[in-house]
């Protein structure tokens, strides 16, 4: 599958603008942002295996890339 440079370009500005990243560790999260890619597997990882209880989200934004990529963004609903 080819880059979407459009997509590529987003995560490094979002990477730039980050306070903090957090990688496998318990932390506070102020937004989660998806990206969906349009392609489908038959197996792989379940995100957020581990969570204890439901998260309710807000979303705050959307973003849709040449390659059919979307990215979500949302908020924790307070």
């Amino acid at each position: 599958m080819i880059a979407d440079e459009d997509l590529h370009r987003h995560a490094v500005e979002n990477l730039n603008q980050a306070d903090a990243l957090l990688f496998g560790r318990v932390g506070l999260i102020d937004e989660y942002e998806f990206v969906v890619q349009p392609r489908l597997v038959r197996h792989g990882p379940t995100l957020f295996a581990g969570l204890a209880k439901y998260v309710d989200l807000k979303l705050m934004g959307r973003l849709e890339f040449g390659s059919g990529a979307v990215a979500l963004r949302y908020e924790p609903r307070r």
